[in-house]
């Protein structure tokens, strides 16, 4: 499922990015057949790094040699939060193509733990573009029981008062 900034741009203002998130949740052999199927004369991607990427639960990226362009695969968390947002991904229509994306609630979610790791406030900014452009209609006690969770509210109330 798409997630990070284009998952926000899409439930939110629109906001330019280097990357590609994706999370994907692999099986050994589901990381394999991957691996052993890209174009390594048009793509780079470490397999061995994929390989413990997936043993870690964390990320590997694959980029594009022509353009430059880095598409990031984070691997589902084993965790209650990762595992609701990957059941909530919902379809949306990107140029034409429909793709698996993360929720918008589940976007402003995700944000505020990125926020919480130390990144830029352009983290917060995301949460604030979704908030004004999609407000009334997010399911706000969905958001609050996962922000209490992780312990995320005082960024939740920083991004909602921006």
């Amino acid at each position: 499922m798409i997630v990070g900034s284009f998952a926000s741009t899409v439930h939110g203002e629109p906001r330019t990015t280097r990357d590609l998130d994706i999370v994907i949740d692999p099986t050994a052999a589901t990381l394999e057949h991957l691996l052993a199927n890209i174009d390594m004369d048009a793509f780079y991607v470490d397999p061995e790094v994929a390989r413990e990427a997936l043993r870690r639960r964390s990320m590997f990226n694959i980029i594009d040699m022509e353009t430059a362009w880095k598409v990031d695969l984070v691997v589902c968390k084993d965790r209650a939060f990762s595992r609701e947002e990957l059941s909530r991904r919902t379809e949306q229509e990107i140029v034409g193509v429909s793709v698996p994306m993360a929720s918008a609630e589940d976007t402003i979610i995700s944000k505020l733990e990125w926020a919480a790791l130390g990144s830029s406030d352009r983290q917060l900014d995301d949460v604030a573009g979704i908030l004004r452009v999609r407000g009334d209609s997010l399911d706000t006690p969905y958001i609050q029981q996962w922000v209490v969770a992780l312990g995320l509210d005082d960024l939740w109330q920083r991004a909602r008062a921006t």
